[in-house]
């Protein structure tokens, strides 16, 4: 029987198969590629949604409790997000960039134990639900902001020709497009912070405990205040701001995946239930 498993690892299938199309695409320089790299992200998407569906209907609550659930639909925003910038701003080269950010994000996923459990008290809330959504939302946007600058970095090194000039953006359209990503996703993460404290206060009775994860989904959101506190301040735009969105992002994928495995605090048990 085809069920939530099977969808997970055919998604996972299809992101490999598309990241593998679009690298080839920025080497061969064949426009069929990127094609195949587009539908084959677009069908894994298609079934990561029907296993996040499926996990939904087994558990009776979205897939956003444990490790294995947030990874998986980190990954899903992160794709979700891609394919939405690449059919609005039609560059196909972008997926050479984001889908490897998607495959790291599931493979980390696929590493985790998919096990159902209980929820735990302080998991059965309302706020878990739109704390930990604004999350993946928030983390997506920033993935493709730090993969559209990556493409900024590479794109003012190499020499400029027909097969750039046509498929590679100029750099001011690269650095605005990572400027919206990140506008939006700075937004969405301000929320997470805002609705993770209300949630802290009624499962805890505090609305911040300095608990590594808050303390560095802090530090990340400064990051990114001060990202848009210079651009718009100071101007800060082109290869200054790529940079440091590829930073951001660093934080980004600490905050979650290095603050769960290495520190202890609240979210602790997250390595079973929280992200």
């Amino acid at each position: 029987m085809f069920g939530e498993k099977q969808g997970f690892l055919t998604a996972l299938i299809l992101y490999s198969l598309a990241a593998l199309a679009y690298i080839i695409f920025l080497i061969s320089r064949k426009l069929a590629y990127s094609n195949y790299g587009s539908w084959l992200v677009r069908a894994g998407l298609l079934f990561h949604t029907g296993a996040l569906v499926m996990r939904t209907v087994q558990t009776s609550y979205l897939p956003l409790t444990s490790q294995y659930e947030f990874a998986t639909s980190f990954a899903w925003g992160i794709s979700l997000f891609f394919v939405g910038f690449e059919w609005k701003y039609k560059i196909r080269s972008l997926g050479a960039f984001a889908t490897p950010l998607i495959l790291i994000v599931t493979f980390y996923a696929a590493l985790q134990s998919a096990e159902i459990k209980p929820l735990m008290p302080a998991l059965q809330s309302k706020w878990l639900v739109v704390h930990v959504s604004t999350a993946v939302l928030s983390y997506g946007a920033f993935a493709v902001a730090c993969a559209v600058s990556i493409m900024f970095i590479i794109r003012d090194k190499i020499k400029e020709d027909e097969f750039t000039s046509k498929h590679m953006p100029q750099l001011g359209v690269l650095d605005n497009i990572s400027y919206k990503a990140i506008t939006f996703g700075f937004f969405m993460l301000t929320l997470v912070i805002i609705t993770g404290a209300i949630w802290a206060e009624r499962a805890w009775g505090r609305y911040w405990q300095w608990d590594p994860k808050e303390t560095w989904s802090f530090v990340t959101w400064v990051i990114y205040a001060l990202y848009l506190h210079v651009r718009l301040n100071r101007g800060w735009k082109n290869k200054k701001a790529a940079w440091y969105a590829v930073i951001g992002f660093a934080s980004i994928l600490f905050t979650y995946i290095g603050v769960n495995t290495i520190l202890v605090g609240y979210h602790s048990y997250g390595l079973l239930y929280l992200p």
